[in-house]
Parts: C-alpha cells; structure tokens; sequence
C-alpha cells in the first residue's frame, strides 16, 4: 500500500509534514551528485513526498547541482526547493544565491540559506545582506552565548540552527544542552532546525557512518527532538523535556488523529503540534531519507 498523509494519523501529519530537509551530500552518506538528485526527484514522486522537505546544497555545488537536476528532472511539474549551505564569505553567498535564483528559479529555488556564526555581532552584520525572499538560519553557539545570540536574532527575526549529531560520538551533543537550546529559542520566539545525528525517530545507539568498522554511539530520535520542542513551547520544565529527549522506548510515545502522550504523564495536542511546527521547530537535516521513513513505518506511524 502507498502510504500518504490522508492515511497517517493527524498528529503524525502534524508532526512530519515537510520534516526531513535530504542532506545525502554530506557525511555519513556522502553520495555523489547524480544518485543524491536521482534520490531527491524520487522520493518526490513517492507516497511519503509529503514528509520530504528541501535539497540540502553547497554554495560551491550549485553548478553541479542545476546541471545533474536538469537532465533528471528538466521541467518538474513543481519546483524543487532548495537549502544552501553558506560558504565563509556570506555576502558571496547571497549574491550567488540571487544569481541562481534569476537564471533557474522558476524549476529549482533556493530559499532557505544556513550559516554559521561565531557570535550575535555576526549575525547582525549578516542579516543587513540576505537577500528578500530568502529564509536564513544561523548556526549559533550553545555555550555561555546562547541566550545572547537567540536574542539577537529573535530581535531580528530571524532563525536558528542546532547540530545534533556528526560521525564521532564527541559530536552529539548532551541531551541537556538540547533542551536548553530548545527552552532558550521558545522563550524568545525563534523557531530553529536541527541537523546532523537524527537519522532515527527514537534515541538509540547505532553505527555512526556506514562504513563497515564504524564506531557506535547514542543517537539522539527526532520524535525525541521534535517532541522535546513542542513540550518546551508549553512551558514544560527542563528536568521533564531531559527525560523526553533521552526516552529510548518507541512505545512511551503515543499517537493519536486528538495528538501525542509520552508515558502518559505529557500530552500535546494536535493543534499545538501544528503551532510548535510554524514557531518552533521546522525541520531537520538528514543525509537518509530512506532510513528514518523505513524506521517510522517499522512503528506504525505511516
């Protein structure tokens, strides 16, 4: 059977609709261009499409990247939307952006545009230049910074970016720092996305690549993620949304078309995923599709 979202419980539509930004460019995939378009124009085709977010892209492969799409997909019956990756030098990257966006717009459109800054001075000197129309999310540091730079750019309206994950077990951040992140953006009003590391809706400890000695390590879920935001938005306290974050049972999760319960003890309404989707979490970044998909229909949820 196709699964579609009419198929799917409300919650779970809720939840995931446009959630998964396809990143298989970068480690632990690393595809080469060719299969990580093939891969994308798929699973636009497919019965799970509405799960699917943008195209994850390098500045530096935009070239690459319209060449290899243009003989996949020459005229696609919707545009595909696309993220980039800044390079160092942002301006740069804005104006490559806007140069990409005159010539192909029309079948492949970046608007979403991430960056990393060192701190809320940056952010600000950056903001003045993103071009209109283009949505920027600013990778922002976690320590003593935190609440500086989320106020910066809530001032600004802008959006912030966490890593969550990487190829090293030093890469995933503690569950307490996520919850932290995820408290200090509520709290200020700045919805954020997630990459790296959230390969699997649950917590678990899996290989970190996919190569055949890989190192394994705990994994941080994205329904873990995702919910952990959405109880932070209600004013849940930070002891609570730890236990969440760090939950490793698929079944203390509970989807229902009314929304989700964890362990019965907290409930969030399908109408508040909804919300917390527009104002709090977006999306998150991973290098599979195929496996957090094949994951969420091993528990039911598609």
């Amino acid at each position: 059977m196709i699964t579609t979202a009419g198929t799917t419980l409300r919650s779970v539509q809720a939840l995931l609709t446009e959630a998964i930004d396809y990143a298989g460019l970068f480690p632990p995939s690393k595809l080469p261009m060719e299969r990580a378009v093939i891969n994308y124009a798929g699973y636009r085709q497919s019965g799970l499409s509405w799960m699917l977010g943008r195209f994850v892209v390098s500045v530096g492969d935009l070239t690459e990247f319209v060449s290899i799409a243009r003989s996949v997909e020459p005229i696609p019956l919707t545009a595909w939307k696309l993220s980039v990756i800044a390079g160092v030098n942002a301006g740069e990257t804005f104006a490559l952006v806007e140069d990409f966006n005159s010539k192909f717009g029309e079948a492949y459109r970046i608007d979403m545009v991430e960056l990393k800054v060192p701190s809320e001075f940056d952010i600000a000197s950056t903001a003045e230049r993103i071009p209109e129309g283009l949505t920027a999310y600013f990778e922002i540091p976690t320590g003593d910074q935190l609440g500086q730079a989320a106020a910066t750019l809530a001032s600004l309206k802008l959006n912030a970016k966490i890593r969550t994950g990487g190829v090293t077990p030093e890469a995933f951040p503690q569950a307490r720092e996520i919850v932290r992140f995820a408290r200090v953006c509520s709290a200020v009003g700045v919805p954020f996305k997630a990459t790296a590391g959230l390969h699997h809706p649950v917590r678990c400890v899996k290989p970190l690549t996919y190569e055949p000695n890989s190192p394994t390590g705990k994994m941080h879920g994205f329904l873990n993620m995702f919910l952990t935001a959405g109880f932070a938005a209600t004013g849940c306290e930070s002891a609570v949304l730890e236990e969440i974050m760090l939950e490793e049972s698929p079944e203390a999760f509970e989807f229902s078309d009314l929304g989700v319960s964890w362990r019965g003890r907290q409930f969030l309404r399908t109408a508040l995923i909804e919300r917390m989707r527009e104002r709090t979490i977006h999306s998150f970044g991973s290098c599979s599709f195929t496996e957090p998909t094949e994951e969420l229909r091993q528990m039911g949820l598609i």
